[in-house]
């Protein structure tokens, strides 16, 4: 008698034997990557913390370079600071909905 079992002897498997298969490697990748637990959810807002205030800094220190160089009526520190948040809120927003849609898509996929 064999070790191995008999799907393996199979020249070609059946669709519902690949099927199965697939969702049985699945569900032994998830029992290995047990669900995020609190501490990667604070690493998750920092992450997203640090992708709105990174431009936002980037912007307010271009402005008060803009502003030492080339004097003028208006501030291009505010302006650049509030252009850095808005770029900074539009990468986090990106980011966001990309986590959203992979884990929405990984449920789906479970479902099946």
């Amino acid at each position: 008698m064999s070790d191995k079992p008999d799907f393996e002897h199979e020249e070609k498997p059946t669709a519902f034997r690949r099927a199965v298969r697939e969702k049985a490697a699945r569900k032994l990748k998830a029992r290995r990557n047990p669900t995020p637990g609190v501490w990667s959810g604070f690493g998750m807002m920092g992450l997203i913390g640090w992708s709105v205030v990174i431009p936002t800094l980037l912007g307010a220190a271009l402005g008060v370079w803009l502003d030492k160089q080339y004097p003028g009526q208006h501030s291009w520190t505010l302006t650049l600071l509030v252009a850095g948040l808005a770029v900074g809120c539009f990468n986090a927003w990106q980011w966001v909905a990309k986590e959203e849609k992979a884990i929405r898509e990984e449920q789906e996929h479970d479902d099946e």
